[in-house]
């Protein structure tokens, strides 16, 4: 029996722009990705100074759900 590609693990990645604020990323981080204060403001450093961060990885359905709110907020994600 085949597995369902949904199935599958995939990741959500956050890229650096100069349109978003660093709280309103670290907000959207918590209230839609569910990090702690302390996972939402260490992912947005990464984001500032790398470019871009894997900010969530799970199952197909529940990370493609996840990075339509992302970005339904305005924040710049792919998904890998």
């Amino acid at each position: 029996m085949k597995k369902r590609k949904y199935n599958k693990k995939c990741s959500i990645i956050l890229l650096n722009d100069d349109i978003n604020t660093f709280d309103h990323v670290v907000i959207s981080l918590q209230e839609i990705c569910g990090h702690n204060y302390f996972q939402a403001i260490q992912c947005a450093h990464l984001v500032h100074h790398n470019g871009s961060c894997e900010i969530f990885k799970d199952q197909r359905e529940l990370t493609e759900t996840i990075y339509e709110e992302l970005k339904e907020v305005g924040l710049v994600v792919k998904l890998k």
